[in-house]
């Protein structure tokens, strides 16, 4: 039952230090030229990213898929019109 429990504590305690990691990442690269920060930095956040679409409930993601399709047009289809004009 404490395996449990600890387990539960853990994991957003995690998440909350892989989003952290992914900040302080991002403040070092843009401090230094160090391209191995830069590295860690896109790393974590395409960790964090796919954490978050995968703890997210499902009307997340239809929301941001409607939000995708009815919203607006992409911005290639914005520009390549606006020349023809």
């Amino acid at each position: 039952m404490k395996g449990a429990i600890a387990a539960q504590l853990l994991m957003p305690m995690f998440a909350l230090l892989l989003f952290v990691t992914a900040i302080a990442s991002t403040v070092i690269y843009l401090r230094t030229d160090n391209d191995i920060f830069a590295l860690l930095a896109v790393g974590m956040w395409f960790c964090c990213l796919v954490w978050g679409l995968v703890i997210a409930h499902w009307s997340i993601h239809l929301l941001a898929l409607l939000a995708l399709l009815f919203i607006g047009k992409p911005i290639a289809v914005a520009t390549v019109s606006s020349r023809e004009r």
